[in-house]
């Protein structure tokens, strides 16, 4: 699950599970699936005070890259009860990112 790969302390695991739950409710509308199962939220820093969010696109040109990355910040602030900023990682997407690779778009 993507959550082990998140920069967590013990304490934020409930958090965590929640989050993950949380953030499958933000569809990416181009391509119908959620931005966990796509595997675009690469880290979560959460701080006593705030939380980080480093998410990924499933190309640097996205038009709708505006609208996920405040969907994911509003979505995580609601979740945690704390002010969340979204970081735009470098890691180019690739299919193997994602949380359930059953997915057979036809494409391969």
């Amino acid at each position: 699950m993507i959550v082990d790969q998140w920069e967590l302390g013990k304490e934020d695991r409930g958090l965590a599970e929640s989050l993950h739950i949380g953030l499958q409710e933000v569809m990416d509308p181009e391509l119908g699936m959620n931005i966990v199962q796509l595997g675009l939220v690469r880290n979560v820093k959460i701080k006593e005070d705030d939380a980080l969010v480093t998410m990924i696109l499933t190309t640097p040109f996205c038009p709708y890259a505006p609208q996920l990355m405040e969907a994911c910040r509003s979505k995580t602030e609601e979740i945690l009860a704390i002010p969340t900023k979204i970081e735009m990682g470098r890691e180019f997407w690739d299919r193997s990112m994602m949380e359930d690779d059953a997915v057979d778009w036809g494409l391969y």
